[in-house]
């Protein structure tokens, strides 16, 4: 049975190379997300380590820049006790925090987020150890930097050059004293590192004389734990020891925990690709059987046993698999190192490293790709054994029974009902029903797909009309063949249909979050601009000075955090410029007025008012951020805003007690509106910083809504797998088709229907089953997506479900599409049949 089994495979080449194909994608997806992610890890794990090769104990302090009693930092007689303990080389002290680089242009260089800057600490040698410098030198005076290469490379800075400097204050100009490499984060992540002098970084991001790191450097033969434990009782209560290996550990998990998340992602989308591929796969073998009934059928007459038969179909399958999952393993490795390649494209710099290819990617590669393969083609093979010799003999295939029909109707039926009812419940849980609706999407999708093949001649028969009207004869016999076999077509449908749930799911669900929160920009903004930091960073108060100042501004209002207790309890405030919040942004007054936030009192979201029972003029006893207490009486009562905290608070109330007011962001209203000549004079008032953005309404509705249509392309790309394995699906159907129907199309030939013609009824075939299941897909992902977001609803003003009718549209013309370019192979091969022998053929 073997040796059939591996002659059979050579005898069916082209038929199998669909399922090869198919195996193939969903194995690569898989082995290349296990190579790549596992590749990622090693190297930043081997560049977290390297960081810390010399690094005896690392010092990390943690200050609450609000408690003016607690130290910032590790102060300077810190950093000297550590360096003068026995066994200690070098103690050395590290600041950092954000710093950006301006080009030529005055533009940013790098993603702002990973824009850093830190101190040059050089040791007795007046070198430091963490960066090698090609050009130049570390930076000693307070007016010189150094940067790293590839930003002074993407600046075209050379050493001597004056270099524009954006911290959270004004823009400052250094002269570049030197460029390094380094294996920093930041840089590896597509940002910069600006490197300044001690004294410089220290004001810049502390307090002079104080450090946030500290790192210490063993004698040779000294013993890091004795270090630490040395170490630990001259920190402050807000400083962590730990020894470098320790620290490296610790990087190494978060790393690992990092990569994890991607790695789920991607194997998700691998399931997906492959879950598709088993209708492929049970197609194929289907097709291969039922080519095969009386040889198989001759096989049972002369002495072999169903199991035989069954255990043949899965040696073939086993034979496909294993090769399949060899050539999708090759394919995976080359995938994993172009995405490492890829990262380079989007500013991401990989460290170096080896390719890690392990056990794992290769048993998972070798036992999905068999698995998978083997499980498809069981039920084909089973069918394949139980069919009777002599019925076997007499008939090219088995029909199914009327039996076998309704008890897979009754349980499909079954299942997408209780898979729905799930679903409903989940959505009228609101945010807890998230899991019951993943339950219920997964019960009715298996719903749907069994009974796919009785929703089939319902719903094509609605379109039959409609192809004779249109295309003739060749439409009505291309309506009657998609219904001829209900499972297959059904079968190859699904397939569609299970990329298109998910597609149209994620249209739906992202479109409606998208235009919701459009609207909510809309109507809550009434600023020309909002001017924030790259990155999401805070804004120092300068800005908000310079702005007030900036010609042609009517009205300016920060959107500070602040915060206080009530009674112990927490509260989060915004604090605003009274009189000018109503003028930036849309506060919906529901009690009392605005005004009284001039006189220093509060305003209160509804809701909050109405879950604590705060009243207009209710005083309040409240406890600032630096424990000093206070009482704030309610002044207003407003409807809640996403762009607001649930209590409004003048700015002059909370600056008081903070060490350093946090802005996310700055409101501002100009005379003349948003043009040209106020942008630039926004610009200019804030010293031309290329850290600072202004954004005006559309830019601000483009940063809410670009991220989700971002998030949109990147799935609409992973899911391509699937649907390009669903479109070798139809091609095999249709394949099967004409291979079954050799005899029909002979004498359709014969009475007059050219090949012309032939190969339109093929087309047409296609392309009903196609959008047949394009819209099977498209009502269930409209639902789940429905469903979804009736969980997020809550958390989102304005909130009202969008159908994205154009998106749907050209997913149902892709179908189409697919339908016409799955079928030219098929269409070629029925029209070059040879009239004759097509009639003779058995």
């Amino acid at each position: 049975m073997f040796r059939t089994a591996l002659r059979n495979v050579l005898a069916h080449k082209a038929r199998l190379l669909m399922t090869v194909l198919a195996v193939m994608l969903g194995v690569a997806f898989v082995s290349g997300t296990l190579v790549f992610t596992d590749t990622l890890s090693n190297a930043f794990r081997n560049q977290s380590a390297k960081s810390y090769d010399n690094v005896a104990v690392a010092v990390t302090s943690y200050a609450d820049e609000n408690d003016t009693k607690q130290e910032p930092g590790l102060s300077q007689r810190t950093l000297d006790k550590v360096g003068e303990l026995d066994g200690v080389a070098s103690a050395t002290g590290r600041v950092d925090g954000f710093a950006g680089v301006a080009d030529p242009d005055g533009k940013l260089i790098g993603v702002g987020w990973s824009n850093k800057g830190a101190n040059f600490a050089p040791g007795k040698d007046g070198k430091d150890p963490a960066y090698d410098f090609t050009e130049g030198s570390g930076p000693v005076k307070d007016d010189q930097i150094a940067l790293d290469k590839d930003t002074a490379a993407k600046g075209e800075y050379k050493v001597g050059d004056r270099v524009r400097v954006a911290t959270n204050g004004p823009v400052e100009e250094y002269t570049l004293a030197g460029v390094f490499t380094t294996e920093d984060g930041a840089v590896s992540a597509g940002g910069s590192l600006v490197l300044f002098d001690t004294s410089v970084a220290q004001k810049l991001y502390l307090k002079p004389g104080y450090f946030k790191d500290l790192t210490v450097t063993a004698a040779p033969g000294a013993d890091d734990a004795r270090i630490l434990d040395a170490v630990q009782p001259l920190l402050p209560d807000n400083a962590r020891a730990q020894t470098g290996a320790a620290l490296a550990e610790e990087q190494a998990k978060q790393i690992e925990e990092g990569m994890s998340s991607l790695n789920q992602m991607l194997l998700g989308f691998a399931a997906i690709a492959l879950f598709v591929g088993v209708f492929l796969i049970s197609n194929t073998f289907t097709m291969l059987v039922a080519q095969r009934t009386k040889e198989l059928a001759l096989m049972r007459a002369v002495g072999a046993s169903r199991k035989q038969i069954t255990r043949s179909v899965l040696a073939e399958a086993g034979l496909v698999g294993l090769v399949a999952s060899v050539v999708g393993l090759a394919l995976g490795i080359g995938l994993a190192v172009g995405l490492r390649s890829g990262m380079a494209a989007f500013g991401m710099k990989v460290p170096d490293g080896s390719l890690v290819i392990g056990t794992t990617p290769v048993l998972a590669a070798l036992g999905v790709g068999v698995l998978i393969t083997m499980f498809a083609a069981w039920l084909p093979g089973r069918r394949a054994a139980k069919i009777p010799p002599v019925a076997a003999m007499s008939s090219v295939h088995a029909v199914a029974t009327t039996k076998s029909l309704v008890v897979r109707n009754s349980i499909g039926a079954g299942i997408t009902a209780i898979g729905a009812a799930l679903i409903v419940a989940g959505a009228a849980a609101g945010s807890d029903g998230r899991m019951l609706i993943g339950g219920g999407a997964f019960l009715a999708l298996v719903g749907v797909i069994v009974l796919i093949p009785l929703l089939a001649r319902p719903v094509i028969a609605l379109v039959r009309p409609l192809l004779l009207r249109a295309f003739g004869v060749s439409g009505k016999l291309a309506g009657q063949n998609a219904v001829r076999n209900p499972r297959r077509t059904g079968a190859t449908a699904s397939a569609l249909a299970i990329g298109l749930t998910l597609v149209t799911g994620l249209s739906v669900l992202g479109v409606t979050v998208g235009t919701a929160l459009d609207k909510m920009t809309t109507d809550q903004i009434k600023a020309d601009y909002m001017v924030a930091m790259a990155g999401g960073g805070d804004l120092d108060q300068s800005a908000l000075t310079a702005l007030e100042k900036a010609p042609g501004v009517t009205a300016v209002s920060p959107q500070q955090a602040a915060y206080f207790d009530v009674d112990g309890d927490f509260v989060a405030a915004s604090a605003i410029t009274p009189g000018d919040i109503e003028r930036v942004l849309n506060v919906e007054v529901v009690d009392g007025s605005l005004d009284s936030l001039g006189a220093g009192r509060i305003a209160v979201a509804e809701k909050t008012a109405a879950k604590r029972g705060w009243k207009i003029g209710e005083t309040l006893p409240v406890t600032f951020g630096d424990d000093k207490k206070g009482s704030l009486t309610v002044g207003a009562v407003y409807k809640d805003s996403e762009f607001l905290s649930p209590v409004l608070v003048d700015t002059k109330v909370v600056n008081p007690h903070e060490v350093k007011p946090y802005i996310p962001q700055i409101f501002v209203t100009m005379d003349g509106g948003q043009t040209a000549a106020n942008e630039k004079a926004l610009v200019n008032a804030l010293g031309d910083n290329p850290a600072i953005s202004v954004m005006d309404k559309q830019d601000i509705r483009d940063q809410f809504g670009g991220m989700i249509n971002m998030m949109l392309n990147i799935m609409y790309g992973l899911l391509a797998m699937a649907l390009i394995i669903a479109v070798l699906g139809v091609v095999n159907t249709l394949a099967m088709s004409v291979f079954e129907r050799q005899q029909e199309i002979g004498m359709l030939r014969a009475i007059g229907l050219d090949r012309r013609r032939v190969k339109r009824m093929v087309r047409l075939e296609a392309v009903v089953i196609s959008v047949f299941g394009a819209v099977v897909g498209i009502a269930l992902g409209s639902f789940l997506g429905w469903a979804i977001g009736q969980t997020i609803k809550s958390s989102l003003p304005g909130y009202a479900l969008v159908i994205p009718w154009d998106r749907i549209g050209i997913f149902l013309i892709l179908a189409a599409l697919v339908g016409v370019l799955a079928a030219m192979w098929p269409a070629r091969s029925a029209a070059r049949l040879n009239m004759l022998n097509a009639i003779k053929a058995e």
